[in-house]
């Protein structure tokens, strides 16, 4: 089957698929098992932190104005008249040359506004009666965590779509969250397709090469926060991989499959898109590697063709995939963050099309550099070990070299940012 493959910027692959994108049903779980997971409201301070003036030591709870002329050659004494911990309230109001001991976390007694630190009283205990003597004055406000300084009440506290983590846990607790309200994961299916693929137990043979990118996407999907489910291999039989993809797309909230989207004549994946009578968004990216990558939308659902050369099928996720992951997820940024960085080595290739190299970021003394890793061709698998960015060389470009300065994706970032392509494609030297 001869296809017709125009090729289009990366930027407006991009665009494409995002524009038919959606966002993703929501769910409740219980809070322990809610991390990891992104919520899927945005949460407000619906009381004061703290909700009360409290004190952030032990110590002894004065009026302050009692302290004002204590030194040390002048100690003045105080009566202790109650004894409060965390938790319980003083039912009595101090008065003048009055103290009530008070345990961190405890509500500030009422009259009371400084606290004394235990270290800094002379405590004097005589027939039961307690009494301290003060060296110093204090002042007003002294050692008092005030009603809503953490927060205050109304304040919007985390973004819908942020990603859970313990301190978020520790806030939504400390707000009453025995449930969550979260994003219902992506179920994503992985179809491999080539009669070359072995399973990855499997041991070698002449001609077979072992499956790794269902391993690898499957990775990546975790990593973006979406739920992989591996259907398997298919062989380069266009009945079976036709069958094996319509089966797929009423089990999932989109499909990737790799391989099969070449011009070859085992590469079935356009021939299977055509009889579905999906709605083809493109088949042919203006970028190195993976320019074949290939993506339908069929039923509301989003058919992701990527390459079978496992770095160009890395790249095609990273690029098209995750940031679809990232808004089904509610991320307002869901394109991995960019940095500009110094190129520690030269790269000479000529880039007719914009190219992603994989590449290693460091950060030396504030600055980054990166550094290309490996073979940069798209059957390249050793490099994706050592990969934790996308070096980006805008198309029309003539090679690069040591200490020029480029644009990186990092792409294992959590963070992200919003629409960078504008700004990535027309970096240059």
């Amino acid at each position: 089957m001869v296809v017709t493959r125009k090729p289009i910027p990366v930027g407006q692959a991009v665009e494409r698929v995002m524009n038919v994108s959606k966002k993703g049903e929501t769910e409740w779980v219980p809070l322990e098992q809610s991390l990891h997971r992104h919520l899927a409201e945005t949460i407000i301070a619906d009381h004061d932190i703290p909700a009360f003036d409290r004190s952030p030591y032990d110590g002894f709870a004065i009026r302050a104005e009692d302290s004002i002329h204590a030194s040390k050659e002048n100690p003045l004494t105080f009566h202790v008249v109650d004894h409060i911990g965390a938790g319980s309230v003083s039912e009595k109001k101090i008065g003048r040359y009055e103290a009530v001991r008070i345990m961190t976390g405890a509500k500030i007694p009422d009259g009371a506004d400084t606290i004394v630190m235990l270290e800094l009283a002379n405590v004097i205990s005589e027939n039961g009666n307690e009494r301290i003597e003060l060296k110093r004055p204090f002042y007003s406000g002294d050692n008092i965590s005030k009603k809503g300084e953490d927060t205050a009440e109304g304040e919007r506290l985390i973004p819908a779509g942020t990603v859970i983590d313990s301190g978020v846990i520790a806030l939504l607790a400390t707000f009453g969250y025995a449930a969550v309200n979260v994003v219902k994961k992506p179920k994503i299916g992985i179809i491999a397709t080539g009669t070359e693929l072995l399973d990855i137990s499997d041991p070698l043979e002449p001609g077979k090469i072992r499956n790794s990118n269902a391993s690898m996407i499957y990775a990546q999907i975790q990593e973006a926060g979406g739920e992989p489910l591996n259907l398997g291999k298919m062989a380069d039989h266009f009945d079976s991989c036709y069958e094996a993809v319509k089966k797929a797309i009423d089990k999932v909230d989109f499909l990737i499959t790799t391989g099969g989207v070449s011009v070859g004549d085992f590469d079935f994946l356009p021939a299977i898109y055509e009889r579905l009578g999906a709605n083809v968004l493109f088949n042919k990216v203006g970028m190195r590697p993976g320019s074949v990558t290939t993506v339908a939308e069929y039923k509301g659902k989003l058919l992701f063709g990527l390459s079978g050369n496992p770095s160009a099928c890395f790249v095609g996720f990273e690029l098209f995939v995750k940031p679809v992951i990232k808004n089904w997820l509610l991320s307002d940024k869901p394109y991995s963050l960019y940095h500009q960085a110094t190129l520690s080595k030269d790269f000479l290739k000529a880039n007719p099309f914009t190219r992603f190299v994989r590449s290693s970021v460091s950060s030396e003394n504030g600055k980054l550099f990166v550094d290309p890793v490996g073979l940069d061709k798209s059957s390249s698998v050793i490099s994706l070990a050592s990969t934790n960015a996308l070096l980006v060389l805008p198309g029309g470009t003539k090679g690069y070299q040591k200490g020029d300065q480029v644009i990186v994706l990092m792409i294992k970032e959590e963070r992200g940012c919003e629409w960078p392509w504008d700004i990535i494609l027309s970096s240059s030297k």
